[in-house]
């Protein structure tokens, strides 16, 4: 079947008791059990549900991978994969990795004895001086955010072959209806459902798509054991926007594209990086591993001041945190979504003060490059 097809249909068969062509929010915490011993394949909403059961079926598909669990944030299951590692592995992390991950491994999981480097894994040449004997991953951004720096996947699968170490690759920015990182050689890919794969900006969520069953069992481990798994409306939520994500993010992608025509062309923007310009230094890698460019795109206006006084004056692009709505959202990386990496770090890895990022949504384009020429004026 394609995509489209599998979208809708995977995991989100009619419900077999009544005929209901959405299958039925199971709001329960507890599922009474036949006689000691026996159950009806659930026992407690925090171990199972079938709302959950039904995502991870999806989001599998989806992504071409063996098995999917789901989380409450994408955080947390980025977490969960982490936890794969062990007290004295090292794991190597695309450079201008989101602000959040940079917190958790810096700030919480270095302190259990994992070790963590940070390269630009554009430059294939970095990541094998950066890789040492006890490298056990590679967790991979591309584009990266919000920088959007792409890494060629199938070079950087090739290494983890060679030196037996896992690939995982976080897919958020483009879905898996733009790019298949397992289809290029990723073992694990991780997604913030809350982004596009959702859609309408109302819940949280996370994926973890598993291509060995060993990783599985470990992950819906620590699904079930730390209580990390998605409630049952999440997940509905999620499984319903994710039977338009191929025309969405075909909206996305087209609206994306022209947006990032207008700012490069426009007096105030000293540079857009987006992978669908000739501009970008990864545009060809882009047009040969993606399906699509996107609707992420960063742009520097040269100031703090000059950032400011666009984000004050939009009106429809919503000044917000999150990315993947069907709503623009526009946000300021070095405050919001990367202010927990040190001045020093931004600097090194492109998050200027006058970067801004921004989400392009489904809206008339007219009217989102309007809303921007608008702001602009007030630089």
């Amino acid at each position: 079947m394609g995509f489209s097809t599998d979208a809708i249909h995977v995991g989100q068969e009619p419900d077999a008791l009544t005929g209901s062509i959405v299958a039925p929010i199971y709001q329960t915490s507890t599922y009474v059990q036949e006689e000691v011993g026996k159950d009806k394949g659930y026992d407690y909403a925090r171990t199972n549900h079938p709302n959950r059961k039904a995502l991870e079926r999806t989001v599998a598909k989806l992504e071409g991978g063996q098995s999917a669990y789901v989380f409450t944030s994408g955080m947390a299951g980025i977490d969960a994969v982490f936890r794969l590692l062990r007290p004295g592995d090292h794991a190597i992390l695309s450079q201008a990795v989101y602000g959040g991950v940079f917190r958790l491994t810096t700030q919480m999981l270095a302190q259990f004895g994992l070790e963590f480097s940070y390269v630009d894994t554009s430059c294939l040449d970095k990541v094998k001086q950066a890789t040492k004997a006890n490298t056990r991953m590679m967790y991979i951004e591309t584009p990266t955010n919000p920088t959007m720096i792409v890494t060629d996947l199938a070079a950087i699968a090739g290494l983890c072959r060679e030196r037996n170490m896992t690939l995982v690759v976080d897919n958020t920015f483009l879905s898996p209806y733009l790019q298949q990182p397992i289809a290029l050689g990723a073992h694990i890919v991780v997604h913030s459902m809350t982004k596009y794969l959702n859609g309408h900006s109302d819940c949280t969520g996370g994926a973890v798509v598993l291509t060995r069953p060993a990783d599985a069992e470990k992950i819906y481990f620590v699904q079930r054991s730390a209580g990390a798994g998605l409630a049952p409306m999440d997940c509905f939520l999620i499984s319903r926007g994710i039977k338009t994500l191929a025309v969405r993010m075909e909206r996305h992608n087209s609206n994306g594209m022209a947006v990032a025509k207008f700012l490069e062309g426009h007096s105030k923007v000293k540079r857009v990086i987006y992978p669908g310009l000739a501009s970008h230094a990864q545009h060809e890698l882009a047009k040969r591993q993606q399906r699509g460019f996107g609707a992420m795109i960063s742009f520097d206006l040269g100031s703090l001041e000059a950032a400011k006084k666009l984000l004050n004056h939009v009106c429809l692009c919503s000044l917000a945190e999150s990315l993947g709505g069907v709503e623009t959202l526009i946000s300021h990386p070095a405050l919001m979504t990367h202010a927990s990496i040190p001045p020093d770090v931004r600097k090194q890895i492109g998050i200027t003060d006058g970067l801004v990022r921004l989400s392009v949504g489904i809206e008339d384009v007219e009217d989102i490059i309007a809303d921007l020429d608008h702001a602009l004026a007030q630089v």
